[in-house]
């Protein structure tokens, strides 16, 4: 196993991988795109970059970063909402003509099973992406961007809904009305199980695959956010009650779960 990693994006998911590596004894790279945090990243032993990608070219020593590690964590979501028309896909285009140029051997792709789009049922590892929103779509292109460079290996995760410390979709959807499809399954992920699915990937050597990280519970929107609304002593979500049309989709993350592995930190809150 290489002991060289490269996290891109040292954000709410990013930070904690990249200090739980280290922890593990192994040496990590990372980027942020605030210089203001070079000094904490530094301090918890993670050897830092201060780069940022956009669809022009990249600003920072991104030539030094890669040169350092062999194997790449590229988790930078794409910013595609409140009006903003950055192309995703091309900046990953800028990231990957200097991975060509990098030792880099191994990429771990973060992604989103929003590349399902709105596929009803069980959706598995070996269910046909459809995606429907432009975050989708370019997280689909981008996938496929680093999976046809047969000189490495990638491996893409296609994360739920991230909750964890101070994230929780409650806090948008608290005291909001007629909100459609309560009856559609949730597809939510813990930070911690994230950390886990990482880490597993990395330690085994999961390279080329693909993998969904959904905690296997599947309550209906309208009972799962009802009850975290009341632990949390806030205004529940309102859901129209409209004919049924569709059951939505159930993620299921068979390809971790087949190997043995399991889900550690439920979804489900304790009580407050």
């Amino acid at each position: 196993m290489s002991n060289r990693i490269g996290v891109l994006g040292c954000g709410w998911l990013g930070l904690p991988l990249a200090q739980r590596l280290v922890e593990k004894g192994l040496e990590v790279h990372g980027t942020t795109t605030s210089s203001d945090k070079l000094e904490a990243l530094q301090n918890l032993g993670i050897v830092p970059y201060h780069i940022s990608l956009s669809e022009n070219g990249i600003d920072g020593d991104i030539e030094t970063f890669l040169s350092h590690i062999d194997i790449l964590v590229i988790n930078v979501p794409p910013k595609l909402r409140q009006g903003n028309a950055e192309s995703f896909i091309e900046k990953m285009k800028q990231l990957q003509a200097q991975i060509k140029k990098s030792p880099v051997s191994k990429i771990l792709f973060v992604s989103s099973t929003a590349v399902y789009g709105d596929e009803d049922g069980d959706v598995t590892e070996a269910s046909p992406p459809n995606p429907v929103t432009e975050s989708g779509k370019q997280l689909l292109a981008s996938e496929q961007l680093f999976q046809n460079d047969s000189s490495r290996l990638t491996t893409i995760l296609r994360f739920g809904g991230l909750i964890g410390p101070n994230r929780h979709p409650i806090k948008q959807l608290s005291g909001k009305k007629d909100l459609k499809n309560g009856h559609h399954p949730i597809n939510l992920i813990h930070l911690e199980d994230c950390i886990h699915m990482i880490s597993s990937i990395i330690n085994e050597g999961y390279w080329g695959e693909i993998f969904n990280g959904v905690y296997p519970l599947h309550p209906s929107k309208k009972d799962y956010y009802s009850a975290e609304a009341v632990k949390r002593g806030v205004a529940p979500p309102e859901y129209l009650d409209l004919p049924v049309h569709d059951t939505g989709k159930r993620v299921k993350s068979e390809n971790f779960l087949q190997k043995g592995h399991q889900f550690t930190t439920s979804i489900i809150s304790s009580s407050t």
